[in-house]
């Protein structure tokens, strides 16, 4: 009898140590791009450079303007950072943010995912926090499944 192991995945993490190099440093636009690499959003190689805008201006207001932005002020600010992004494409990275666990949404605004309340504005707070909520679970799933196996 085969499982179907699909049907098992709660969710997928992707995170990539990555180095943090001078050149990463130069400029906003490459720090970002090195987020949402190290982060997943985006693959070695790719240039969607909206996935990249849309996060950058959410971490620009999270953690700069320390709000929650609309859908119009995240397009406000990519059409002066970037480039003008149709609304279609910024509710479809929003949404893929979504998936990914990174951006959630209430009462017309957007915020990272995993933020505690009371620091929610804080980046090492919420790296931790995301760190904590996205990937604990997936630790002590493999340290009881290596332990019931030692049983075996």
């Amino acid at each position: 009898m085969e499982l179907n192991e699909s049907k098992f995945i709660e969710s997928e993490v992707t995170l990539r140590n990555m180095m943090l190099t001078k050149e990463v440093l130069e400029t906003r636009r490459s720090l970002v791009r090195w987020l949402a690499l190290a982060l997943g959003i985006i693959n070695p190689g790719e240039s969607r450079q909206s996935a990249i805008a849309v996060l950058d201006a959410v971490l620009y207001f999270q953690f700069v303007e320390k709000k929650d932005p609309s859908v119009v002020e995240l397009s406000d600010y990519i059409t002066k950072s970037w480039e003008p992004i149709n609304e279609k494409t910024l509710r479809y990275h929003l949404l893929q943010l979504k998936k990914a666990n990174v951006v959630n949404n209430s009462k017309g605004v957007y915020f990272l995912t995993n933020a505690n309340p009371d620091q929610k504005y804080n980046e090492e707070a919420w790296v931790s926090n995301y760190f904590t909520t996205e990937i604990q679970p997936i630790r002590e799933k493999i340290t009881a499944a290596i332990k019931e196996l030692k049983g075996r």
